[in-house]
């Protein structure tokens, strides 16, 4: 967004939550194509920000469609970072760095206590052993050991 022009953002901001809120990658793309057509002449730049990475930018349609939720925010990272700078902020100096360490590791566990729980739990070891998912739904099974 910093990309773009101030009379320019509010246009990008809706092109871009078409692209990250599309119901599979087929959409996806077409939407990458249509800000790429809108913003791209005029201002290259912010254009080649979207359109350079789109295999990372699209990646979580490789995962469950219910984990898309978790996958498209970075508020945990943001509360969490947001948490321990104002816990250190108040403490004004930590003393040594591993009284540092153990602060910041007691706040990081303690706002964790705060998330919100991911949706379909049991996807999550589907995902760990390597099960194939596209635009959400479940292709491939890994290949299971053989028992010996």
């Amino acid at each position: 967004m910093n990309a773009l022009p101030k009379s320019a953002q509010p246009g990008a901001k809706k092109a871009l939550q078409e692209i990250y809120n599309a119901e599979d990658r087929d959409h996806a793309e077409k939407a990458i194509k249509g800000f790429e057509r809108a913003y791209g002449a005029k201002w290259p730049k912010a254009a080649r920000k979207v359109t350079d990475e789109v295999d990372e930018l699209l990646a979580f349609y490789d995962f469950p469609a219910e984990h898309w939720v978790h996958l498209r925010t970075t508020n945990p990272i943001e509360s969490t970072f947001s948490t321990v700078k104002l816990r250190t902020k108040v403490t004004r100096g930590a003393g040594s760095p591993a009284a540092a360490l153990a602060m910041v590791f007691k706040l990081v566990e303690s706002a964790q206590g705060r998330w919100r729980a991911v949706t379909a739990p049991h996807l999550v070891a589907l995902v760990r052993n390597g099960a194939r998912f596209e635009n959400g739904h479940l292709v491939e099974h890994p290949e299971e050991p053989a028992a010996a």
